[in-house]
């Protein structure tokens, strides 16, 4: 199984782990984006022995410049492939799906940069990214079955790059025992990387002077490419471990996520299992796997935002609903589920035979 460790790919891979070691299947971890962090390497410890991580540190193909880096990464999993011999290979990457592997491949598709610059920027994305959308046609094209986490994220691969292959919808799940509602506090909580504009975190940050309550929120400033975004009002918590994150969901009475982009957010799911009322961006995705447990408010609106959480603030019945329905709805994508989803998709995927080496290259 791929893995980048600079995202939410990270958590899903991990907790797919987890299911997949209890049913006894071995699992090996082949990580890029980033060296692991110490805490990510004690994360991956903690599943025990027959989780085996295979550490890398190439670009991802939505960084930038990062085609040397993506030829050395595709030469280096065929590699681990041809010593390993898995009965699987689980992409979470796109290009790597036109390479010659010998098991049947999944492709999970979490997100993409063209679907993220339509949300974020209301139109295509420029001709400077033809290369990645090449490679993306490509590496969907050569999977032997594509997952998306939500029917909103299968319809964007169709829009974007006339993806129409074997699909399937597997919603993203986390274990419910690591999530606890406690004593709910007075402050407003949001989780995700303050420099991605399609998480749209800048909204909170203009609502924030107008609203009784604090806002917190947990993620990076920085970003891998040079991205940086410092708020001026709302309290930065920084990159918090994964049991200092779900503390805080815990003690949070409202989670705030304006998302112009967000393919399925576990964030939302682990605030939701937290015991937090939820305010969300009014996108399909976040409608498709909320539905009526949540408060929706356009993205650019900061005026339905501050009136929504204002609202909410002041209104301690709604609250109390809304974190009821909310938790009611995280209760239907437990891990377990995910997992078995995955496992049947495993099932269903055909024998394959290595392609001919000359078609080794991701994006060359």
């Amino acid at each position: 199984m791929t893995a980048d460790t600079v995202g939410g790919v990270w958590t899903y891979a991990l907790e797919l782990s987890r299911g997949l070691l209890a049913r006894g299947w071995g699992v090996h971890l082949a990580t890029m984006g980033a060296p692991l962090s110490a805490r990510q390497r004690a994360e991956a410890r903690a599943l025990g022995g027959g989780l085996r991580v295979h550490e890398g540190a190439w670009r991802l193909e939505w960084m930038q410049d990062p085609w040397a880096d993506l030829e050395q990464a595709a030469r280096w999993l065929l590699a681990l492939e041809a010593e390993l011999r898995p009965r699987v290979v689980h992409l979470n990457q796109y290009v790597f799906g036109v390479l010659p592997f010998r098991a049947p491949t999944l492709l999970v598709a979490h997100s993409c940069v063209a679907s993220w610059w339509r949300a974020v920027h209301g139109e295509a994305a420029p001709p400077a990214w033809d290369r990645y959308r090449d490679c993306v046609t490509r590496g969907l094209a050569g999977a032997s079955c594509v997952a998306a986490p939500t029917r909103a994220m299968l319809a964007a691969l169709q829009r974007e790059y006339g993806f129409d292959g074997p699909a399937v919808v597997i919603p993203n799940g986390r274990e419910v025992a690591r999530f606890e509602p406690a004593p709910k506090q007075p402050f407003i909580l949001a989780a995700g990387r303050l420099w991605d504009e399609a998480k749209n975190l800048a909204a909170l940050d203009a609502v924030a002077p107008a609203l009784s309550w604090p806002v917190r929120v947990a993620g990076a400033c920085d970003g891998p490419d040079g991205q940086h975004r410092r708020p001026n009002w709302v309290q930065v918590l920084g990159t918090l471990p994964a049991p200092v994150l779900a503390r805080e969901m815990g003690r949070a009475a409202i989670y705030a996520l304006p998302a112009r982009y967000e393919p399925f957010g576990l964030s939302i799911l682990e605030a939701a299992l937290s015991g937090c009322a939820l305010v969300l961006g009014d996108i399909g995705s976040l409608r498709e796997t909320w539905g009526e447990a949540a408060l929706f408010v356009p993205p650019d609106d900061a005026v339905a935002l501050r009136e929504t959480l204002t609202r909410l603030i002041a209104d301690a019945p709604l609250r109390e609903r809304l974190a009821q329905a909310a938790w009611e709805r995280a209760h239907q994508f437990p891990a377990q589920r995910m997992t078995e989803a995955t496992l049947a998709a495993y099932a269903r995927l055909p024998t394959r035979r290595p392609r001919p080496l000359a078609e080794e290259s991701t994006c060359a």
